[in-house]
């Protein structure tokens, strides 16, 4: 079976490439947020009530349901209405 790999290249004008810039570091700042949310989540649920850390620890309601990716995808949707960006 023989695979083809085509490979194309763009030449952006400046307007164009601060867009593009521009696109990139919003799906950064989303991506890293979503990210971060996941880690606080799963930090919070680390060690025993009685053994933890008021200071270093995180500390997230017992009822919070896990972010994972389809709540985050719901609130992702629900973000876009209010802030287009």
């Amino acid at each position: 079976m023989l695979t083809l790999t085509y490979r194309y290249r763009i030449y952006p004008s400046a307007q164009q490439e601060v867009q593009m810039l521009e696109w990139l570091e919003t799906c950064r700042r989303v991506y890293n947020y979503a990210v971060r949310e996941r880690r606080d989540w799963i930090n919070s649920r680390k060690c025993d009530v009685n053994a933890c850390s008021l200071q270093s620890e995180y500390i997230i309601p017992a009822d919070t349901p896990y972010p994972d990716y389809y709540k985050q995808k719901k609130a992702l949707t629900e973000a876009k209405k209010s802030n287009p960006q």
